[in-house]
């Protein structure tokens, strides 16, 4: 992000509990399920997600409008299938797939992680290959294979997105 000042990260709402040194409004909006219900019911998401483990998690209008009210573009960190749904209905979003570089890696870094059960786990790594189907519907993937790597491809990316789009900075 320091790299890209025209770009601000979207805070999604969650129903998810906080987790320690995560912050409102900085992480997440945290939301109780009948408050997420009640946003969902009134039209305030742009997109939504709900995970087979309970929690439901969606990028919020308001947060759309907030960041272009700046004057810059919103950047997202989205599930597959939320992504695509934005990519449904905002014409110029750009979406980019990142990707381990196999599927065991991918279930390694999550067990390593340790921030789920190990049912939890489990229900990701399903939805994980689900999405790995969905890879060919993003306009970029990229393979996290290497993270320094990963970052400069992820900011060319973007650079040449935000100058074709004429909202980078010269």
């Amino acid at each position: 992000m320091p790299r890209v000042p025209e770009l601000a990260f979207a805070v999604s709402a969650t129903t998810r509990a906080r987790r320690e040194g995560e912050e409102e409004g900085r992480e997440y909006y945290f939301v109780s399920e009948e408050e997420f219900q009640r946003m969902l019911d009134a039209g305030e998401f742009l997109e939504h997600v709900d995970f087979a483990w309970g929690q439901r998690v969606g990028t919020l209008w308001s947060e759309i409008a907030r960041i272009r009210g700046e004057g810059r573009a919103p950047l997202l960190d989205l599930e597959t299938d939320g992504a695509l749904v934005v990519k449904r209905q905002i014409d110029d979003c750009v979406t980019i797939f990142v990707r381990a570089p196999s599927f065991d890696e991918l279930e390694r870094r999550l067990r390593e992680r340790a921030t789920e059960s190990g049912g939890e786990i489990e229900k990701r790594l399903e939805r994980a290959k689900r999405q790995l189907e969905q890879q060919d519907e993003f306009d970029y993937v990229i393979v996290n294979d290497d993270l320094a790597r990963a970052a400069d491809e992820l900011f060319e990316i973007v650079h040449r997105e935000l100058s074709a789009a004429g909202t980078m900075a010269s």
